[in-house]
Order: C-alpha cells, then sequence, then structure tokens
C-alpha cells in the first residue's frame, strides 16, 4: 500500500511539517509540550539556519530549524535518522552559535544571554546513556547542574527524543508530548488519522503531510 503521508525522517518531511511559516503552529505547539508552563511559547520568528564561523577557517553549522521566541530565546530543532555516535557533541557545538550571536561588537553587554534550547530528534537511542525499559520512554531533558543534582544554570538546555524508546500504543497516549512522540514515529505508516490525534493541531499536521 503507498504511504499517505511523508516521512517526518527526511529533511522535506521534517522541514514540511515545522520547518515553513505555515507550520508555525505546528512548531509552537510541538516545543511547548517540550517546555515548562512558564516558558510556554506564544509567538516565532525563523532564523538564518546557516551559521558561519569567525574566520574563513572555522566550520560553519547548517540547522534544520533555528528560531526565536518573543523573549529572545533561540531553540535549536535537529532531526537525526542515522545513528551518529558524536550527535551529543554535535549538539554541544550547535549551541556555541547562538551563544557567540548575543555577543554583538560595538554593543554594551552584561554577559546577560537569552535561553538556548537544543533539541534533537532522534530515530536511534544513545548506547551510552540508559536507564533501564521502566524509566526510558525515550525523552532526556539534560541542564547544567552542580553534583547535588541542583540546576546551576537554567538558560541552556539540550533536550533528546529517542523515537525508538517511545513503546505507547494509541490507547495509551495521555500528555501532548505522547501525541507528539506518536505522531512522528508513526506517521510515515498511518493511512487515517487515529482517534487520539484528532485535535486540531494534529489535524493540520496531518494535513501538511499529506
Amino acid at each position: 500500500m503507498a504511504a499517505k503521508y511523508i516521512n517526518p525522517f527526511t529533511d522535506f518531511g521534517f522541514k514540511k511539517i515545522f520547518g515553513e511559516e505555515a507550520s508555525k503552529p505546528l512548531l509552537i505547539d510541538f516545543l511547548n509540550a517540550l517546555l515548562p508552563e512558564e516558558g510556554k511559547i506564544t509567538e516565532l520568528t525563523f532564523k538564518n539556519t546557516e551559521q558561519l564561523g569567525d574566520s574563513r577557517i572555522e566550520r560553519k553549522a547548517i540547522f534544520d530549524i533555528y528560531c526565536e521566541n518573543e523573549r529572545g530565546e533561540k531553540f535549536i530543532v535537529e532531526m537525526q535518522k542515522t545513528k551518529q555516535d558524536s550527535f551529543k557533541e554535535r549538539s554541544l557545538y550547535y549551541s556555541t552559535f547562538p551563544i557567540r550571536e548575543q555577543a554583538e561588537a560595538g554593543q554594551v553587554w552584561n554577559y546577560g544571554l537569552k535561553g538556548i534550547y537544543c533539541i534533537g530528534l532522534l530515530d536511534f537511542v544513545f548506547d551510552d546513556y540508559y536507564f533501564g525499559e521502566e524509566e526510558d520512554e525515550g525523552l532526556h531533558i539534560i541542564e547544567l547542574k552542580n553534583q547535588r543534582g541542583k540546576v546551576f544554570y537554567n538558560k541552556l538546555a539540550f533536550i533528546y527524543l529517542e523515537l525508538p524508546n517511545f513503546k505507547k500504543e494509541e490507547n495509551q497516549l495521555v500528555t501532548r508530548l505522547d501525541k507528539w512522540f506518536y505522531f512522528i514515529k508513526h506517521l510515515k505508516d498511518l493511512q487515517a488519522i487515529p482517534a487520539m490525534l484528532k485535535e486540531e493541531v494534529f489535524v493540520q499536521a496531518f494535513a501538511k503531510a499529506e
């Protein structure tokens, strides 16, 4: 049977669903499902996804999606289908660009930074980052913490969604994030909108994916 919906783990499919101006409501809803209540987004502006180094010999970076919310917080969203052992290092490298971007030459600056979120949608799992079947549902939120586990700095976060580790069936979906996980993981295999995803934002997402 021919596929009805595009595969979100292709460059075209991912950007069609989340990376176009008309897709902003979908991207906002997805990001809000990852953020705490006090960090909810109401507006997003897409930014240039190609970031140059500080000199001709420095490597540039090309993000899948790069955007900024109404508070000036930056979001890098990456889709990675093929397993990449250095993906964590890649995320860390990418995070340096929105940090340096805030240090504009000639401006009075006290080193105050806006929040930066690096988000990875992964079609593989980390080999060296595992907590067991009962604890691992595919979501990892990484922040800078001290030796007692308390957050030391709350303006830099790495959020990884490991799609293979999300095992919930349709009748087990509870949260908005559950539904986005399910949508992204199963979209390419679906032939109709599941009953649990017949909310307006997902109906729009399925329409974009046709």
